[in-house]
């Protein structure tokens, strides 16, 4: 009986630690906005389709983390999605003449901005706009684009 009760406390043991781990994996995996700092500036994007982008969701520099989406909008006029991009104040001398992306990470499909800097002078201060932006690529345009396309081709032959 004593050696059935060190069994069961070492599984509950193991148990508890293991689920404590999953714990902080699932905290630390989902704060990406932990690096940003107060000090930070804040410029918009336009996009014709944003796919499933997030508030909260990391903008990136050559993958490096260098802030976060801190809103999306629509325009009512030319019905166009605007994002908030918040990015740190390290980060102050992104040229003005910057991309931005909307893409993909990993096999979830979790979506993020990647900015691609350009050769400009200038940097970026709050309430700039990029203006060279690249909307999300939606998978099911692809395969219906693939699919319709597909046969058009033989009848032209």
């Amino acid at each position: 009986m004593r050696a059935n009760y060190k069994v069961e406390l070492a599984a509950g043991l193991f148990l508890v630690i293991g689920l404590g781990a999953l714990l902080w994996l699932a905290t630390q995996a989902t704060d990406y906005g932990r690096d940003i700092g107060r000090e930070a500036y804040t410029v918009s994007a336009r996009f014709t389709n944003v796919g499933d982008l997030r508030e909260r969701a990391p903008v990136k520099i050559a993958g490096v983390p260098v802030g976060l989406v801190d809103g999306i909008e629509v325009d009512p006029v030319t019905f166009e999605a605007v994002v908030q991009l918040r990015i740190d104040n390290r980060f102050n001398e992104v040229p003005t003449d910057t991309s931005a992306s909307i893409l993909t990470s990993g096999v979830l499909g979790d979506r993020y901005v990647g900015l691609e800097p350009g050769g400009s002078p200038m940097a970026l201060v709050d309430g700039d706009e990029l203006m060279l932006t690249q909307s999300a690529v939606v998978l099911e345009q692809l395969v219906s684009k693939f699919l319709f396309n597909a046969g058009d081709d033989k009848d032209e032959q």
